[in-house]
């Protein structure tokens, strides 16, 4: 009987010994799907994390890795984010390497566990407004420090510690002064219970947080969220409304049709990587189409009477305004005035540098010199003469007069392209033209 025991003891041992083996086993070879919040927090990153937890809920994975380094951005996809990473079946763990400021300290602390990079800091989560040029209202500040520490207090921080990162108004004499936000470095978030410790490398994190020897996913970006995080770059955003505006006043100029589907083309891609990333919305799509709307039908369809351009040109210029939202508006003003200069200067070296070239000589009145060249050829046998508007004539441009291409002048007023003109006076090299009335 003992023996037969003694063996029943030994099978369960054995039985419960192999199933944990397994279970370790299974729990290892179970990934661990790190995902990068690092740059401008905007939906670009917001598509990324959503995706990262559902390829984490459906392959069974042991934790999500957040590997934080971020100034901070969008507060709504940053909401997303935070909401996407409460959906997670999973664990979900944050290593912070140099910051988690703003936007990104909502999507730290929206882990369970934190590590935290000697030197790293995170919190200064003051709301701006219109670029912060505006200080935020008391209502914006106290519906974002509820959400922080609604938060904090879901994944088991501070809730205390997360609103003083809002609210400089907040009372925590031990980690800020008075007046200002709060801003933890490394050791006094691991003495506030934020950080569960320090770690110099992310397989020094790993091992602090048990992780181990399971295989990681590193998570990236598809074309289109990378195409919409690097198109909205200032930097790229300035250059892309340099083109547009070039392309059109090189359209308004030469009427080719080139350069204005290039510039309408570089126009799309801004507002477009603009609304993909969150930073916009339909509204300002549409008052940009208005704006090129208006533009080119001062172009194409009623030339010369100047409203429909000033108020398309007004529309796209209050569209691109609105495309970098409003917590950006200031770097928005600094981009488009930027993106002007450089239009003026690029048509202008454009025009200078090529001033002989068969397509540079319809950006601008040019007349060939040669060894012969003199100061005014004698136009005065043109007087009387008809010939056909090359261009249009707003009041200066290029006539065909007895097979000759000559620049010519109206008194003021505007005529299309195509009309018959006829020569009524000459003035050494001014040239002067009227409608011919039939």
């Amino acid at each position: 009987m003992k023996v037969l025991r003694l063996r029943a003891w030994l099978s369960c041992a054995l039985l419960l010994g192999g199933l944990a083996g397994i279970a370790g086993a299974s729990s290892i070879d179970r990934p661990v799907i790190v995902v990068p919040i690092t740059g401008t927090v905007d939906d670009g990153m917001a598509h990324l994390v959503e995706r990262s937890v559902d390829e984490a809920n459906r392959s069974n994975a042991r934790a999500i890795l957040l590997t934080v380094n971020s100034p901070g951005g969008l507060v709504s996809s940053a909401f997303r984010i935070r909401d996407a990473l409460f959906s997670a079946q999973e664990p979900v763990d944050a290593y912070v390497s140099q910051r988690a400021y703003s936007a990104a300290a909502l999507i730290t602390l929206s882990a369970n566990r934190i590590i935290m990079a000697p030197g790293a800091s995170i919190g200064a989560a003051e709301p701006v407004e219109a670029g912060g040029t505006v200080p935020p209202s008391d209502k914006i500040v106290s519906a974002l420090r509820g959400e922080f520490e609604s938060t904090a207090e879901r994944t088991h921080h501070s809730p205390q510690i997360a609103g003083a990162m809002v609210d400089k108004n907040a009372s925590l004499p031990q980690y800020k002064r008075s007046g200002m936000v709060l801003t933890l470095n490394t050791d006094d978030a691991v003495r506030a219970g934020v950080a569960e410790g320090t770690a110099t490398t992310l397989d020094s994190a790993l091992a602090d947080l048990k992780l181990t020897g399971a295989p990681l996913v590193a998570q990236s970006y598809s074309f289109g969220e990378t195409l919409a995080r690097f198109a909205t770059d200032p930097v790229v955003s300035g250059l892309l409304l340099t083109l547009g505006m070039l392309g059109l006043l090189i359209e308004m100029q030469t009427l080719h049709g080139i350069a204005g589907i290039i510039g309408v083309g570089a126009l799309a891609l801004f507002f477009g990587s603009h609304v993909y990333a969150g930073f916009s919305n339909d509204f300002v799509v549409a008052l940009a189409v208005i704006g090129l709307i208006g533009i080119l039908w001062e172009l194409h369809v009623v030339p010369g009477h100047g409203l429909p351009g000033i108020l398309g040109a007004g529309a796209l210029l209050v569209a691109v305004l609105l495309a970098f939202g409003l917590p950006f508006l200031f770097v928005g003003v600094e981009t488009i005035a930027t993106a002007i200069v450089l239009t003026v200067i690029g048509f202008t070296l454009t025009v200078r540098a090529v001033p002989q070239n068969a397509w540079a000589q319809r950006l601008a009145l040019s007349a060939a010199q040669g060894p012969e060249y003199v100061t005014s050829t004698d136009f005065g046998a043109l007087r009387g003469r008809a010939g056909t508007a090359t261009s249009f004539l707003r009041p200066a441009g290029i006539a065909s007069i007895d097979g000759r291409r000559i620049d010519v002048l109206t008194a003021g007023e505007f005529i299309a392209a195509g009309t018959p003109i006829r020569v009524v006076r000459v003035e050494g090299a001014r040239i002067f033209v009227e409608p011919l009335v039939s």
